[in-house]
């Protein structure tokens, strides 16, 4: 081999290992929501975020999922926070907001209007979303109720995202998964909430696999 040969297949080889480790690197998803997300007086390792990310590396799956949480945010303040919640390494978003809009009786119109706006901005910047799905309460009333949820509803029918229709599924009115309170689950609650929406999260990874290849 002439000495130049071997500088090309030096540097083919180098080149395709740099791709090999580019593809390696772990997608980043960042759970963007409130205490739901954010692990409300839960240790270290069993919020969602946590719990989801253990999930997916059980399956063989590297993911990095990133909490971007605060608990007592509205879907308004989701959408303040917006630019510097989902940075730019960002592969994928899943939105769960608006329990405290239900809470605070908040117009589901007004909801509609910010998680729209959420969805709207995410799609300019090519970012695949996950959409969880909230219920109101039943003491705000079946009327309030059915709006709420048709927000939801409606998002998901209009726009390209996945839908996960409920992200307490499984979990939201059973005192033996949820704290004394009767509103944040426990950490044996956050993995019922994982295993439930593990599925669509498998189908928002391979849309943004899919979207950066």
């Amino acid at each position: 081999m002439q000495p130049l040969t071997r500088v090309a297949a030096v540097l083919l080889v180098a080149v395709a290992a740099t791709a090999t480790i580019a593809r390696a690197e772990p997608l980043t998803i960042v759970a963007l929501g409130d205490s739901l997300t954010a692990g409300y007086q839960l240790g270290p390792g069993e919020g969602f975020p946590a719990q989801l990310q253990e999930a997916l590396a059980a399956e063989g799956i590297d993911v990095e999922v990133s909490d971007a949480g605060v608990s007592g945010d509205t879907t308004a303040g989701g959408l303040s926070r917006l630019d510097w919640s989902v940075g730019p390494e960002t592969d994928a978003v899943i939105v769960a907001l608006g329990g405290n809009d239900a809470l605070r009786g908040i117009a589901p119109d007004e909801t509609a209007k910010n998680l729209t706006e959420i969805i709207d901005r995410l799609n300019e910047r090519s970012i695949p979303v996950l959409l969880a799905g909230m219920l109101a309460p039943v003491n705000m009333g079946a009327d309030y109720g059915d709006e709420f949820a048709a927000v939801f509803q409606t998002l998901a029918a209009n726009n390209d995202i996945i839908f996960y229709p409920f992200f307490l599924e499984g979990v939201a009115a059973d005192p033996s998964l949820n704290l004394p309170d009767g509103i944040h689950p426990t950490a044996e609650g956050v993995g019922v909430m994982v295993e439930g929406i593990l599925p669509s999260v498998r189908t928002l990874i391979e849309k943004a696999e899919a979207e950066g290849a």
